[in-house]
Formats: structure tokens, sequence, C-alpha cells
């Protein structure tokens, strides 16, 4: 069975997509998830997750910062509140999580591992499937011929970005504060800001850039849209469908969920094809904001040509 798994801005988009059809609902708080495109209170998570329930979809909630000793000291009391609301599962990217779960059996919680860009072969997420993980969250940067070879050996699932932004560089450091420091201005480094970096002498690169409590991160000039690859990824097993809305913001982005939903639907009963699968590639390319460039990331390619 395909899963989506979907990001939300507000408890009222979290809806909009639950009921519209989508499998996992994927929130958390900006203290201890990366890149959410909304930091959602204990209240709205414990609130968020009943709904889900009644639906009878699920819940991931995100844990996968690098937590530094300051945040660390709170997990185990995070990690018993997500508990307590029966989340479904969390997605984990630093050990010393999967640690603090393995030591206390009160605090376990099923886990996706999420390394980012470090998950790029199946050894690596079998490892991790030996220490309790259910699935992995597969690096962006790894391209569909290696995918396909990976397939034959993974244990448990692996999830694929369909759809939404790559980060391609994160640092602790306040790049930007420090710049603005350097420079002596005083600005605002959050992500509602919209800034972006561009390449020398190439005004239509787009690099966004922002800074929260995890430090500093920039995202690549094009967004992915697998939408045309769909099948293909289903065809090698690989039926977890990450859809990202961190800079696809209202009903833009609720109008994308809906076709992938559709895109899912259409698959699962064998009625794909290239017509239609064209269609929708259009559709998102109609509701993607104009200035945000849009591709098929590293799907397509040659493992050889890598460096």
């Amino acid at each position: 069975m395909i899963e989506l798994v979907v990001t939300a801005e507000s408890v009222a988009q979290a809806h909009e997509v639950l009921t519209a059809g989508i499998d996992t609902l994927y929130i958390g708080e900006e203290k201890f998830g990366l890149r959410l495109p909304y930091s959602f209170s204990r209240e709205e998570q414990r609130a968020l997750v009943n709904d889900a329930h009644q639906l009878g979809k699920k819940v991931n909630i995100a844990v996968n910062g690098i937590m530094h000793p300051e945040k660390m000291k709170e997990i185990p009391e995070y990690l018993a509140f997500l508990k307590e609301i029966q989340v479904d599962e969390i997605t984990v990217g630093d050990p010393g999580i999967i640690y603090t779960m393995m030591k206390n059996e009160a605090l376990q919680i099923p886990y996706i591992y999420d390394a980012e860009t470090m998950v790029t072969s199946s050894r690596q997420i079998n490892f991790w499937a030996k220490k309790g993980a259910i699935g992995a969250v597969l690096a962006r940067e790894v391209p569909f011929e290696e995918m396909k070879e990976m397939s034959e050996n993974l244990q448990v699932p692996a999830e694929v970005l369909v759809y939404g932004a790559t980060c391609i560089h994160q640092s602790k450091r306040p790049l930007l504060q420090n710049y603005y420091n350097y420079t002596a201005l005083e600005e605002s480094t959050g992500k509602e800001r919209g800034l972006f970096l561009s390449e020398p002498k190439k005004e239509e690169t787009h690099y966004s850039i922002y800074e929260d409590s995890h430090g500093t991160h920039i995202f690549a000039n094009n967004d992915v849209n697998l939408m045309g690859e769909l099948e293909k990824l289903q065809e090698e097993g690989y039926t977890r469908w990450k859809l990202d809305g961190i800079f696809t913001t209202g009903e833009e982005f609720v109008k994308i969920v809906q076709l992938f939903i559709e895109a899912k639907k259409v698959i699962e009963e064998g009625k794909w094809s290239e017509e239609i699968a064209e269609s929708y590639n259009q559709k998102v390319q109609e509701s993607h904001p104009k200035n945000r460039g849009l591709d098929s990331g590293f799907f397509h390619l040659d493992p050889d040509k890598i460096k």
C-alpha cells in the first residue's frame, strides 16, 4: 500500500489534508524538529493526534534535530508526552534519542531513522532497523538507479520525498546573524522573511535561507517534484511518499496534496498512464510558487557521474 506522509502549516491545514485522504500527518515543534512549516504547541499536537486517530490516520512527530546538551536534557520529558498522547511514530536523527528510548522502555515509540544526507545505503538503513527503526528517510541525493539496487536489500521501508524543498546545508552557526552583525544591520533571520542567496552573475538562482534554534538552513535552487516518476517508485517498492510544504503555503499546497492523493488512487487501481502523469504534473506546476524552481532533483542522475 502507498503511504502519503504530509506536513501542515496550521491546525486548519492539518484537518484539510487529513480529510482529503492522506495517510500520515507529519508535524512537530521547532525546538526538536527540523525545518517544519509550523511549530505546533503541545495542546495542538495532542488534539491533532486525537483527530487523526478518529479518522483512521496516523501522526508522525518530527524529533529529528541534532540535540545539543541543552535540548537533550528535555528529550525524556518530550518523549513521555508523545507516548502519553499515543503518537503513532516519530522521526529521529540523533542516536542519543535512540539510546534514550532503548534504555527506558516507558519512552519507547516506533521511530523512522532520518539522518538527512547520510542515509544512502541499504546497509545503513538495515543497521538502524536492527536497532528498532521501523523505516528510514532516504537521502534526497540518491539517484533512482541506486535506489533500484538498494530496494532488493532493504529490511524496512524507505521514505522518498516526492514533493518539496531540499536542504543542502545546515550549520549550527548563526550565519545570517553573523553577517548582519558584521554589516551593522538589524534584520530578522526567520523563515517568514523569505530570504535567499543568489550566485554571482546568476540572478535567477534562488537558495532559500533562514535561521532557527537549530542554526542556519540553506535550500536547493529547485524544489523536487516526482509526480511523473511515481509508478517507477511503486514498482521498486518505494511506497512511503513525503510531501513537504515548507515553502508552498495555503490552499496551493492543499491542491498539490490532493493531486498526489488522486495519483495514488489511480496507480493502485492500475490505471496510471503517461498522459495522466503529464496532466497531474502540469497541475502541480500551476500550484507551485512562481518564485521557486521545480525539477526531479537527483532522480535521473547517472550514479557514475557523482563525485
